[in-house]
């Protein structure tokens, strides 16, 4: 599995992790299912969501399963699905905390965002092992703006 954005999509999870520094910014990976499940995410869509980690903003992200559901219901039948899912890390590497391991799922894209001193730097994408037990870095693609997607 490899996953495939537009620069605007980096564009705008840098523009949002930069907005929420110090604290995490998080949001979802949209896009069509792929046709096999180990087969390329085409993120056609970023989305912003909630953090709703009570403390330790700055360390941690959490998404309301209320805001992912209804993300799924909004998608069902449209061909799209949730691909995965965006974080940054506030003056931390660009690579997944073993809370991040705790709260995900396999199959899921994972990217993860450097964030130093409030400006983005690093982008890295991930996907959890079948077995939960850890993240395997992916190869991310970014289209310029004049590539067709």
């Amino acid at each position: 599995m490899d996953v495939t954005l537009r620069e605007a999509h980096l564009e705008e999870i840098v523009r949002h992790a930069e907005e929420t520094y110090p604290e995490e910014a998080c949001g979802f990976l949209l896009g069509p299912m792929p046709t096999t499940p180990w087969g390329t995410r085409r993120v056609d869509e970023v989305r912003r969501a909630t953090n709703v980690q009570a403390a330790e903003r700055s360390r941690r992200y959490v998404i309301a399963p209320e805001e992912i559901r209804r993300t799924e219901e909004e998608l069902e039948g449209s061909g799209r699905t949730i691909l995965g899912f965006y974080h940054s890390h506030p003056d931390h590497p660009a690579h997944p905390s073993e809370f991040d391991r705790g709260h995900a799922w396999p199959w899921y894209a994972y990217l993860v965002l450097r964030v130093e001193r409030g400006k983005g730097r690093e982008i890295r994408a991930f996907e959890l092992t079948p077995d939960g037990m850890k993240f395997e870095e992916r190869a991310l693609k970014v289209q310029s703006h004049t590539e067709v997607p």
